[in-house]
């Protein structure tokens, strides 16, 4: 393998230029939810297809139904090599409340905030195209010296991830031989503090079920039939208070299938940063954990499953009073998933349990609310191990592999439909603001994120 070192060095003297091309692009206004921005979305896809043809990829803007996706090439030195799918996406998500934001949200600056620390300010600068920007100035950096990228890449860059990505699975099915690779690496996550770089191991998996209890033909009077009418209301919140036992374990059955605890080494890692209940639930004003008992709440909400209940209603909720037993009642229930949780298993071990409480002269519906497994690369990986090393070896701290008790679909639909595992690997912070007003990203993150990912490339071509 070639010398990093003149790679990392001119990384660092493109900097001045690389932030000049961010601009260009923070500039375009491609919010892609709103249709009066469909031609600046366009506009964007363009600018990236110039640009990933400036740096030697073969580039296109491919339309679909909704926002054109980039689709680019670029061959590696090596034969050897891996081949990475690079994901990003260039859509943004509106600016309002417009009066919020301190300066034109698509006019980026670059702003001293004290304590030695620049920040980059405008909408996308952190969610994507900071990041995004990342990955193409690492392989500019490492083309201009050693002419060619160290392993095969392909890029693809969509343009409605603000706006729930409804051309993506379908254009994934039409051009998966295309876009299928070794693994993906994505750039849309973030660090765990300032000094210490992240790579999400694990996303959880969802099911979403909304259940209703019907009991009489019509609301009853309470002094008439109270005491005698089954009340769907207390069915429902018996069975929904079952879903745990005393120890915060789920009950329903064969719910722990495929869920393998978190190696050792691992939660000792989680324990060094410092993040405790009272931290954790503090920030929310809390302080006691819910969930199952005698597990941290990293390893609560990155490695263990759940089931929540995210509404109920039933009855007379307006203003006043009103005596009467609800005919129905329902609630929301969603689940995440770890491991190799099946979500249909769940879905239908939920369906029975609730069904086993409902008396014989009451009746239950079910209506789905999506479903997807979790992800997860191996703790021991190759790929995630040279991911880490090479990060450690850019910040200040080790990095550290985490979970994220989210998920983000694509990284899903990689998995199914392109048989690939992913990498996420994202320089921003907490405070980022995304979605918000007054977006922002690290001056560092942007700088240091070229570097890591120089290093990254060097790691998985070695």
């Amino acid at each position: 393998m070639a010398d990093i070192q003149p790679v990392l060095s001119r990384a660092d003297q493109n900097l001045s230029s690389s932030l000049e091309k961010l601009f260009e692009l923070l500039r375009i206004q491609s919010i892609s939810t709103d249709p009066a921005y469909k031609a600046e979305c366009r506009k964007a896809a363009e600018w990236l297809v110039a640009y990933l043809e400036a740096l030697g990829f073969e580039a296109s803007v491919r339309d679909t139904p909704g926002h054109p996706m980039v689709v680019a090439h670029h061959a590696g030195a090596s034969t050897g090599a891996p081949h990475v799918l690079f994901y990003g996406h260039y859509d943004v998500q509106p600016v309002d409340p417009i009066e919020l934001w301190e300066n034109d949200p698509f006019e980026p600056t670059i702003k001293d905030v004290g304590n030695g620390r620049k920040i980059l300010t405008g909408r996308g600068t952190s969610d994507d195209k900071g990041q995004l920007m990342t990955f193409l100035e690492a392989c500019r950096a490492y083309k201009e010296i050693n002419g060619a990228l160290p392993c095969r890449v392909t890029i693809l860059f969509e343009g409605e991830e603000e706006s729930g990505s409804p051309s993506l699975k379908p254009f994934l099915e039409a051009n998966a031989a295309e876009l299928k690779a070794d693994y993906a690496l994505v750039c849309d996550t973030g660090m765990w503090d300032r000094d210490t770089p992240a790579i999400a191991a694990a996303l959880r998996g969802l099911v979403g079920e909304e259940v209703t209890v019907t009991a009489a033909d019509r609301d009853l009077h309470s002094g008439l039939f109270g005491g005698a009418a089954a009340n769907p209301i207390h069915i429902l919140v018996e069975a929904l208070a079952g879903l745990h036992d005393e120890t915060g374990r789920i009950t329903l059955e064969g719910f722990y299938n495929g869920v393998e605890e978190t190696p050792d080494n691992i939660k000792a890692s989680w324990e060094t940063l410092g993040k405790t209940a009272e931290t954790f639930l503090g920030e929310v004003g809390l302080s006691i954990p819910s969930g199952e008992k005698g597990r941290s709440v990293l390893e609560l909400t990155w490695a263990r499953p759940t089931a929540e209940i995210n509404g109920i209603w039933g009855g007379y909720t307006g203003e006043g009073f009103k005596t009467v037993i609800a005919a129905k009642a329902s609630a929301k229930v969603s689940f995440r998933l770890v491991g190799t949780q099946d979500p249909a298993a769940i879905r239908k071990a939920f369906r029975s349990y609730i069904s086993s409480k409902i008396p014989a002269d009451c009746s239950v519906e079910f209506h789905p609310h999506g479903g997807s497994p979790a992800i997860h690369l191996s703790y021991d990986s190759p790929v995630l191990t040279k991911a880490k090393t090479a990060l450690s070896d850019e910040w200040p701290k080790p990095a550290i592999v985490i979970g994220m008790g989210g998920s983000i679909p694509i990284v899903g639909d990689f998995q199914k439909m392109l048989g690939m595992e992913s990498l996420l690997v994202g320089f921003g912070l907490s405070d980022d603001r995304i979605h918000s007003p007054n977006e922002k990203y690290e001056l560092v993150s942007y700088h240091k994120g070229i570097r890591s990912w120089v290093r990254i490339l060097q790691a998985l071509a070695a």
